[in-house]
């Protein structure tokens, strides 16, 4: 990995994480891609993508079980959601990113800027909103930036 390469474990063909992609590669990074759901998880692996988040904010709010109401990840210890992760990848939320000793889960371009090297401006796509935002779920695919 370079000192401007990012690991980013993607959904293959998910539109949303191929705009995220182009998005990275714009501002000159190198992306290392990777499979999420065929990734070899551990709960050790996983785990510091979340940080400080809530359990509920660990989950894909588009995997099936959690939008039609199967799983409730507001009911679950950090133990039984990685459990779930680990058994159901696509529970995941994603991207997953990881910059040298940084992790997030979602695509928040305010905290990945403050990770990047100085020369890796993430280019303006309009207006701040839209520069930090697009896709049914926030951020460019998962979390709204800024909101933590």
């Amino acid at each position: 990995m370079t000192s401007t390469s990012i690991v980013f474990y993607e959904k293959p063909g998910c539109a949303t994480n191929r705009l995220q992609k182009q998005l990275l590669r714009s501002a000159g990074l190198q992306l290392e891609v990777r499979n999420v759901l065929s990734e070899p998880w551990t709960p050790e692996r996983l785990r510091p993508f979340f940080g400080d988040r809530p359990v509920v904010e660990w989950f894909n709010r588009s995997a099936p079980a959690i939008k039609y109401g199967e799983l409730d990840p507001t009911q679950l210890s950090a133990s039984q959601a990685l459990d779930l992760m680990l058994a159901h990848p696509i529970l995941i939320r994603r991207p997953l990113i990881s910059y040298g000793s940084q992790y997030m889960a979602g695509f928040d371009l305010v905290k990945l800027c403050t990770h990047l090297p100085a020369n890796s401006e993430l280019p303006e796509t309009g207006s701040e909103r839209e520069s930090r935002s697009a896709g049914p779920q926030g951020s460019i695919g998962c979390l709204a930036a800024g909101s933590q």
